[in-house]
């Protein structure tokens, strides 16, 4: 595979160099990434088959990120959850520690859209120590959770740092690491890092792809790396307005990553983020996209469909109903529409 450090140097971060490459004009997207910047490098880039289809509304900004007035600019509460710089303790058990302020490419949809790739996104040798200090005071965290940015951008040495002062604290059994890299730079995901992230087991890795067309060989190669070092892999999927708001996408998506030993782990309803709006479905929309899965494939690539509550409130499944309970049983419709009962309780 191509060097994915030359790939990430070698990124389109300016509208002339788009202009180049795509048939789109400048001036907005110019506008655009004065707010929220622009990164695709060129293996991302090369999945775009025609203007406005599922991989450029991911990559390419869009004018319409600067008309959002209803989406808010901390949507999940994490700067008042953060009881030191680049951590988020949300939940009694786990906490998400922010370990890198880049990404491999920057998609258009981000929660943390209000700072990845920006000035306001500020990690250091300091906060990271802050982290782990918090970590070690705080025994009731078993689980941690580090992302960013995207920490496979790290060195492979710097990565194993934080992981290596993770395993040093004795209350931490668990630890995951949350990256697009196996979707949007397949190649950074070598046997060198496989070989390092293995001795931290148990270790986790939840990745992202969105679309049937991110699902490339060179993707497959990342991810059968990884499954093959014993790393558990899950998917969390984002629900978009014109990416993968349709049963049939969602379907071939969700069957394709359990073929490449990707378990898909969560179907996101989209993040009430400033600059997203253009992105967000009704949740009617992904109801109906469950229905359309429940039964229909195999249990494994089923994915749980949630929404992230605003302002911290944590995740909530969203599931379609199929039970009508009476006082003395419960009535359930099937997958195909066949009623069924359940008694009641005796006594």
């Amino acid at each position: 595979m191509t060097n994915w450090r030359h790939l990430l140097k070698n990124s389109i971060t300016r509208p002339d160099q788009l202009a180049a490459l795509l048939p789109v004009d400048p001036d907005p997207i110019e506008k655009t990434i004065q707010r929220y910047p622009m990164r695709i490098n060129s293996y991302y880039l090369s999945l775009i088959q025609e203007m406005g289809d599922p991989i450029w509304k991911q990559a390419v900004p869009d004018s319409r990120e600067l008309e959002d007035r209803e989406g808010m600019v901390d949507p999940l509460g994490e700067e008042k959850l953060s009881p030191v710089p680049g951590l988020v303790h949300k939940y009694p058990d786990r906490a998400l520690l922010l370990v890198c302020s880049e990404c491999a490419m920057y998609c258009r949809f981000c929660t943390r859209k209000r700072k990845v790739g920006r000035p306001e996104m500020v990690i250091t040798d300091a906060t990271i120590r802050a982290g782990l200090e918090y970590l070690q005071k705080t025994p009731a965290i078993r689980e941690v959770l580090i992302s960013g940015g995207d920490p496979l951008l790290l060195s492979t040495a710097r990565l194993e740092e934080i992981l290596c002062s993770l395993r040093a604290i004795p209350s931490i059994e668990v630890i995951r690491i949350g990256t697009r890299v196996p979707c949007t730079l397949p190649m950074r995901v070598t046997e060198n890092l496989v070989s390092m992230l293995k001795k931290y087991h148990p270790l986790y890795i939840n990745t992202h792809f969105n679309h049937p067309a991110e699902l490339t060989p060179e993707a497959r190669q990342a991810c059968s790396l990884l499954a093959d070092g014993g790393i558990p892999l899950g998917c969390q999927t984002v629900l978009l307005k014109g990416v993968n708001d349709d049963p049939e996408t969602i379907r071939e998506l969700m069957v394709g990553l359990l073929a490449m030993r990707v378990k898909p782990y969560y179907l996101f309803q989209a993040d009430l983020t400033r600059g997203t709006g253009h992105f967000r479905t009704s949740i009617s929309c992904g109801l109906n996209i469950m229905r359309s899965l429940i039964g229909h494939v195999s249990g494994m690539a089923v994915p749980t469909y949630a929404l992230d509550a605003p302002g911290g409130g944590g995740k909530i499944p969203l599931t379609p109903s199929y039970n009508v309970i009476g006082k003395g049983e419960t009535d359930f419709t099937s997958y195909l529409g066949q009623v069924f009962q359940y008694p009641g309780e005796k006594g």
